[in-house]
């Protein structure tokens, strides 16, 4: 195990956050829109994390002298990819809407701002002790010069 792997994974967290940061907030930001490119509602998107490296299992294993499981070492988390969530979207009666179909209903889009928000501060808290990780390694790191001056 690196000097450095406690800030390096808690970067990849910091990224992996911020990236659904973005996605949430664009989520909140179409929210009402019944129309994008392809013509139809917007759909939620949803970011999907995947695990860098063998884990904390691997990083004990390293730690301890032992062999790493699959060979490699901790690493974090990275962005997989952004998906669309594959919720229907809702029918609001609306007939003034100049979206509204014949029956006067709209289709839109498939976000619920309350959830979004929930996201946002479970987002917000989770980079939150990223930077708190780097920030305890960083002092760590610092000490320990300290004591080899």
């Amino acid at each position: 195990m690196s000097f450095f792997d406690a800030i390096s994974i808690a970067a990849s967290g910091l990224t992996a956050q911020r990236t659904r940061m973005d996605v949430t907030s664009e989520n909140l930001a179409n929210a009402d829109t019944t129309q994008g490119a392809n013509g139809q509602p917007y759909q939620r998107q949803e970011v999907v994390l995947q695990q860098v490296g063998g884990g904390f299992s691997a990083a004990l294993s390293g730690a301890m002298g032992g062999t790493q499981v699959n060979g490699t070492a901790a690493g974090g988390v990275q962005v997989a990819g952004i998906v669309n969530d594959p919720t229907p979207d809702q029918s609001v009666y609306d007939p003034g809407n100049p979206a509204a179909n014949a029956q006067g209903y709209v289709k839109m889009p498939n976000v619920n701002p309350v959830n979004e928000m929930v996201d946002m501060i479970d987002e917000s808290r989770s980079y939150e002790s990223d930077v708190t990780a780097m920030t305890t390694a960083k002092e760590m790191y610092e000490k320990t010069l300290g004591l080899l001056k």
